[in-house]
């Protein structure tokens, strides 16, 4: 059973000690790359409104459309052979590749030591980095995934301020404990399609949907915070 670094929000009453840190998370996304499928009730729908527009439009003259379909024609021709929708790393299901799932958004996972994670083990987690001495929790959020990726060059951080933010912290039979409030920032890949990630035993690019199989227990939570 895969684990994941987020718990059930718990409130500490009584003479427990807990101390509360603060976490910037970064949703890091890549934007869908060919168009989606158009969904069968909308392609009805254009072709019913196709079908209504040439029952009454306005008709020209035969000499006028003559002319109008005579220009612009050269002896130039062109052969267009669209790409593949579906590709080796969709066939194989390799999640470590951004060659997938080309009109959907991806978003990236790691594998490794995360703040708050049960006796230190690796859970899946998105980027993080607790917050300590930096100027923002923006600038929190760039080094948390600058540490990941090696360099920003190739991300575009959407706006200063955070998307979504959770509580999480350990078990009810520990006294003194330390809480972890997170922060997401959103920031999306720009114009790569390979990156060399590290600090971590493993990644994977997925799907909202697929993002659910990693925290089942957050499906609400992250529905909110995805909406798309």
């Amino acid at each position: 059973m895969q684990r994941s670094l987020f718990w059930p929000l718990l409130t500490r009453r009584g003479f427990s000690t807990t101390v509360e840190k603060i976490v910037a998370s970064v949703l890091f996304e890549r934007l869908p790359v060919v168009i989606p499928k158009i969904d069968p009730v909308v392609y009805a729908f254009q072709e019913y409104s196709i079908r209504w527009q040439q029952q009454y439009r306005r008709k020209y003259p035969s000499e006028f459309l003559d002319k109008s379909n005579a220009r612009g024609k050269g002896d130039y021709h062109i052969d267009y052979v669209p790409a593949p929708r579906i590709t080796e790393a969709d066939k194989n299901n390799d999640r470590r590749s951004l060659q997938r799932a080309l009109d959907r958004r991806l978003y990236l996972l790691l594998n490794g030591n995360a703040y708050g994670a049960p006796s230190d083990k690796p859970v899946w987690h998105f980027p993080e980095k607790l917050y300590e001495s930096e100027e923002t929790l923006r600038k929190c959020a760039e080094s948390a995934l600058k540490s990941v990726l090696g360099d920003l060059a190739h991300t575009y951080f959407v706006g200063n301020a955070p998307m979504a933010h959770m509580v999480s912290g350990p078990s009810e039979n520990i006294l003194d404990s330390t809480s972890f409030k997170r922060f997401f920032f959103k920031s999306q890949v720009i114009a790569t399609n390979k990156f060399r990630i590290g600090k971590c035993k493993d990644y994977v690019w997925v799907t909202k949907d697929e993002l659910m199989e990693y925290f089942p227990e957050q499906a609400e939570f992250l529905n909110k915070m995805i909406i798309s």
